[in-house]
């Protein structure tokens, strides 16, 4: 019988070796025990977890913590008072922000990839079949790790996961640069093995993303390895050249319905089903109040940026105009507000431009990758000779229009029209890489812990950091999280020997220049 292991609830089914007889013999079998699982239960449950970091009881908690409260307010795309949950806003540690992503991620998503990856593998009960449900799960497991390298530098991924299969239950720490090296290889392996001519077996049921369609599959998978290799092109050019120019190769996005998202839905489950981003705005269940900062709004309304009146959805969700939006500044609370508006009494939910509530449907899409930030990354590939790309200013205009173009699946009425995007790339052309990182920056509203990571490597948009009191960065934006108390508790011996250390906000990752 085959070792099956399931999430954070794991069975491990045992054969007896005896010589009595069969009656006594199966004394020892638990009829109630499966020896087989359900790959498209695994799948389907791996895809809603990367959406809302697992089945845990609250698909709000990465977002709500560490997606919006660190870093959607470090990157200043919101800015908060003290309400709700901010700790970016202000460079100050929260637990909770800190140990979301490690114990969602490691505990939930990552271990059914983990299953489906062992049983459709050498002595699996799956062995030799669903070979394309195999490849995504690989692609999607590499998204997963991807995320959590970056929050944290240096992480247990070597023998991560490996708790129940190998006795691995306190894994030993594997360098960032090992981690990525070992990422693109995966995401380049599995992507050139997924097949349009395998056979189904399921994986189109399954699957949340694309409904099965390996086409796009593909495009995913080089898109997401073209993300990769320009996340380690500060310090690793050989690899970034080597997969850069793979992933252009094998074909990347092509149009905004290519992006990898999942069509999230009002029920049967609150905590699965629904966008965990938008519950955690909205009034009576996360409740986070919604102001954007002073930043983008500026920057929006510097450009004449149609995106302003997507992403703001009025001034105290009532003044409508564009010309009298109004963001928070970062970094004040609700003492220093009163100060900087003169008067008292103030509510920030009032007084400055909100998020759109169009945005924030429960049943809003969950966007992962959008085609819009594959063409801003060619064209930064091609401004600075990386993979044999060319035509950066080419790539620059896609990108952007893209970006204008992404949010009418939100709501027909977010659309933006070819001659109002065309129009808008005309008044801001191209001009290096300055250019490019401030439009990504600004395509990546709600997808914020992939624009703090780009920020971080590229150092824009410029930002000016806050220096609240009593923060604990020195008045530096933060760089990573801090590994979770309860794992260097647990882990010491091995967090020691290889985490990012030391673990503070202000350590740099290794492909930040750090170790």
């Amino acid at each position: 019988m085959k070792k099956l292991i399931i999430g954070v609830f794991s069975a491990l089914l045992l054969t007896t070796g005896g010589c009595d007889t069969d009656a006594l013999h199966n004394l020892n079998i638990n009829p109630q025990a499966p020896n087989t699982i359900d790959m498209n239960f695994l799948m389907t449950s791996a895809q809603l977890g990367t959406a809302s970091g697992g089945s845990r009881g609250d698909n709000r908690f990465i977002d709500w913590r560490t997606n919006m409260g660190v870093c959607a307010h470090a990157i200043q795309q919101l800015a908060n008072t003290g309400g709700g949950i901010a700790s970016g806003d202000k460079y100050i540690d929260n637990f909770e922000a800190n140990a979301a992503p490690w114990d969602f991620l490691y505990n939930d998503v990552l271990q059914n990839l983990a299953e489906i990856i062992r049983q459709t593998g050498k002595g699996g009960f799956e062995e030799g079949r669903r070979v394309n449900m195999r490849q995504a799960a690989r692609i999607l497991r590499a998204y997963n790790f991807q995320r959590l390298t970056d929050y944290y530098g240096n992480i247990p991924y070597d023998e991560a996961i490996k708790g129940v299969s190998d006795g691995l239950f306190f894994p030993k720490y594997t360098p960032q640069s090992s981690i990525y090296a070992d990422l693109l290889k995966e995401v380049s392996e599995a992507t050139t093995a997924l097949s349009t001519s395998a056979p189904d077996e399921g994986f189109a049921a399954a699957d949340l993303f694309y409904g099965g369609d390996i086409t796009k599959w593909k495009k995913f998978g080089n898109s997401l390895l073209l993300r990769m290799a320009m996340r380690v092109s500060n310090v690793d050019a050989a690899k970034a050249n080597q997969y850069a120019t793979q992933a252009i190769a094998g074909g990347l996005m092509t149009q905004v319905s290519d992006m990898a998202r999942i069509k999230m839905a009002t029920g049967p489950s609150q905590w699965t089903n629904q966008n965990g981003i938008s519950r955690a705005f909205l009034a009576g269940d996360g409740g986070q109040p919604s102001p954007l900062s002073a930043t983008l709004v500026n920057w929006l309304k510097a450009k004449n940026d149609p995106r302003l009146m997507i992403y703001s959805g009025g001034i105290g969700g009532k003044d409508k105009v564009a010309a009298n939006q109004k963001g928070l500044p970062n970094g004040l609370d609700a003492t220093t507000l009163q100060t900087f508006l003169g008067k008292a009494g103030t509510n920030p939910m009032e007084e400055f431009s909100i998020v759109n509530p169009k945005l924030l449907d429960i049943d809003d899409d969950y966007v992962f990758m959008n085609y819009s930030e594959v063409e801003l990354l060619w064209a930064e590939a091609a401004e600075r000779k990386i993979g044999g790309a060319t035509d950066a200013a080419g790539h620059y205009a896609k990108g952007v229009k893209a970006a204008l173009q992404q949010w009418s699946n939100f709501d027909a009425s977010l659309s933006v029209s070819n001659a109002s995007a065309d129009n808008y790339v005309t008044a801001n052309p191209y001009k290096g890489l300055e250019s490019i990182g401030e439009q990504m920056w600004a395509s990546k509203f709600m997808n914020w812990w992939e624009a703090w990571a780009d920020w971080r490597r590229t150092g824009f948009p410029k930002l000016v950091p806050v220096n609240y009191p009593n923060n604990i960065t020195n008045g530096t934006i933060p760089r990573k999280l801090r590994v979770p108390t309860g794992e260097v508790a647990s882990n010491g011996a091995n967090f020691n020997a290889g985490g990012s250390l030391p673990n503070e906000l202000t350590t740099r990752v290794w492909w930040d220049g750090g170790k």
